[in-house]
């Protein structure tokens, strides 16, 4: 800890207006690429019928991919999940066909086709109204997360911090969420747990942050609100580093060797938390001295008893 302790303030907000225009841009790329591109939902929340096979010997995703078209299955998704002989396929929903009659039908086309005996592995459905109901409680879920933020970070510390804090949040969501749309990497529920997981990581980051900037409003009493700041930030650096870096061990961890199934899971939070913590610095931040945050909305009796102490020593 002592190794990372800075001795002198680095002047975080001497880049306040490269950092806003850098956030700008990245928000609007995301809103453009959600409103062009969208989000490319998984079966959670789509609907549809997921098919896990298994193959002797290596497969040719190309080729079942023209099998599946050729045989009246044009909208099936082909992909490896974990090996080059473990495939899984995914289907829109067919109102006329059950799920079993389905994964049977598949299986013998696949098997067929490559003239190998093909496992079925495992074989999901989901309604369309179940999918529907999923992505609206999903929505409502983040939602909450935020309103109930906010009404915590005001009570906790001051309405500048609050608003701060849910803009930072909102900011995170918003990029990891661009990504996955930019990308088109499928977004299932592991995923929104993912990003319900960045803004409890974010907001922690933030907290610190902001406890700091208000004990440092009550120590420091002859200096300005961006050079409180910047010392607040200085001072929490290396905690933020340390946890930051301990995080991405384990998150890089899951990416690399935890297999298809938490892909899109280890990957939305490796992400948000570079953006959470880069937002704990300089968004929330921001935001609360662009409001105008002061000492005496943070520390109002201190203020006061101050004032009426300089009137009684007057003659």
């Amino acid at each position: 800890m002592q190794i990372l302790q800075l001795k002198e303030t680095v002047n975080f907000m001497s880049y306040r207006k490269i950092a806003l225009v850098f956030s700008a841009l990245l928000m609007i790329a995301s809103i453009f690429s959600l409103a062009t591109n969208k989000l490319n939902f998984g079966l959670d929340f789509t609907g549809g019928t997921l098919i896990e096979v298994g193959f002797q010997e290596a497969a040719d995703l190309e080729k079942l991919r023209l099998v599946m078209k050729t045989n009246g299955f044009a909208d099936a998704k082909v992909q490896f999940y974990g090996s080059s002989r473990d495939v899984v396929i995914r289907l829109g929903l067919r109102d006329d066909v059950k799920a079993e009659m389905l994964g049977n039908e598949v299986l013998d086309v696949l098997q067929g086709a490559t003239g190998q005996t093909v496992d079925m592995r495992r074989i999901e459905f989901v309604g369309a109204s179940v999918g529907d109901e999923l992505a609206e409680q999903g929505g409502l879920a983040m939602l909450t997360a935020l309103i109930c933020i906010l009404i915590y970070v005001a009570f906790r510390f001051e309405w500048r911090f609050a608003v701060g804090s849910v803009v930072a949040l909102f900011h995170d969501v918003l990029l990891t969420l661009g990504l996955f749309s930019i990308l088109q990497l499928e977004f299932d529920l592991t995923v929104l747990a993912a990003i319900l997981a960045v803004i409890g990581y974010s907001l922690n980051d933030t907290i610190v942050v902001s406890d700091r900037i208000r004990e440092n409003f009550r120590k420091v009493r002859n200096s300005e609100a961006e050079e409180i700041i910047n010392i607040s930030l200085t001072q929490t650096l290396s905690r933020t580093f340390i946890t930051s870096i301990t995080t991405l061990l384990v998150l890089a961890a899951l990416f690399f060797q935890g297999g298809a199934l938490i892909h899109g899971f280890a990957t939305a939070l490796l992400f948000g938390v570079f953006v959470g913590t880069y937002s704990s610095i300089y968004v929330a931040s921001l935001v609360a001295l662009s409001l105008g945050i002061s000492k005496e909305d943070l520390i109002p009796e201190v203020i006061e008893k101050e004032g009426a102490d300089q009137e009684a020593m007057m003659p």
